[in-house]
């Protein structure tokens, strides 16, 4: 008998009514038929030949006042990254001509900050108007944001403002106590009531339950506006940190995770983050299927390794993937 549950084109249109029990029941779904589904939405709103190339430049390192349980440069744990000042300007932009030149389309620059502060604003939005001079997206990430300062961004030539929830927020206080889960939904309202696009996801393999992984997808998915990219992140364990022991969910449950979430937020753009380093290409291939097409290019992520350029060239050449056409990720 043929699996008896409402059609894929079903969760095509996007909706924010999501309730808690419907995204766990996503999935509780057979494997084949959830990344089904999902294969069939990730269709009917992008071509699932292209794959959107971003590429990420640690602008300040080390030194946050937050403790992230999972994070290699917050000032409570002791991982061997030490802080550092704010990029020059000319430095930054001249990682970004050779990030472009190797193939990214969207430049992101990430400081190790609670939230911004005015004093770093001209600096902040120098990088900003360079990069976006060179052709490419733009998207930073940077803590904390207050209105004014969103503004400012979007001004600069910003198109993209990261800012995860990490978790559900059932499970937040068991990552970070430093900041409240409303802190950084404030942060998104500032940053789409600005006009910018949002870049949200989370973190799995941090010890929460399904239930938990559910509920970050749920809080992404009833915001008032759905995340614009919506990274998900394996855990990189880093030692020293509170979650550095952590064990994976598995390659199974985390295909379900990227599929769940082409489903709960279909016109996103699913980006493949942290954690490909320790993924097979077979899994990397799953999660394309299930929806995902995005991922961060070059061999570090702020702090933890990535894939080598070649290791992705070959990656694509063998599922016949194309870097996405500028723009079709807006």
């Amino acid at each position: 008998m043929p699996f008896d549950n409402p059609a894929p084109r079903d969760f095509a249109i996007p909706r924010h009514d999501w309730t808690l029990e419907e995204v766990e029941a996503l999935f509780e779904l057979p494997f084949t038929e959830l990344v089904f589904r999902a294969a069939e939405v990730h269709r009917r709103h992008f071509d699932p030949s292209e794959v959107q190339i971003s590429q990420l430049l640690s602008v300040k390192t080390g030194g946050c006042a937050e403790n992230c349980g999972y994070c290699s440069q917050s000032q409570a744990f002791d991982t061997g990254v030490d802080a550092t000042k704010l990029m020059e300007v000319q430095r930054v932009l001249a990682d970004a001509a050779a990030a472009k030149a190797g193939g990214a389309q969207r430049f992101c620059m990430g400081a190790a900050w609670r939230n911004l502060k005015d004093r770093d604003l001209p600096k902040v939005t120098a990088m900003i108007s360079g990069v976006k001079a060179m052709g490419m997206e733009t998207c930073v990430t940077l803590g904390m944001l207050e209105p004014h300062q969103a503004v400012a961004l979007k001004e600069a030539g910003l198109d993209y403002y990261n800012h995860n929830l990490d978790t559900g927020p059932e499970y937040y206080d068991k990552v970070v106590t430093t900041r409240t889960y409303q802190d950084r939904l404030d942060t998104l309202a500032h940053v789409k009531a600005a006009g910018l696009n949002t870049c949200c996801g989370g973190i799995v393999s941090m010890g929460e339950t399904r239930r938990d992984r559910a509920g970050l997808l749920h809080a992404l998915a009833t915001l008032p506006h759905h995340p614009d990219s919506l990274p998900i992140n394996d855990l990189m364990p880093v030692p020293g940190t509170p979650l550095g022991g952590s064990k994976s969910v598995g390659a199974i449950e985390f295909v379900r995770m990227i599929a769940v979430a082409r489903l709960v937020c279909p016109k996103a753009v699913v980006r493949l983050s942290a954690g490909r380093d320790h993924m097979s290409r077979e899994l990397q291939a799953l999660c394309f299927l299930a929806g995902a097409n995005s991922i961060f290019v070059g061999n570090v992520l702020l702090t933890t390794p990535n894939p080598e350029e070649s290791e992705d060239a070959a990656l694509f050449a063998d599922l016949g993937l194309r870097p996405m056409t500028m723009g079709a990720a807006q």
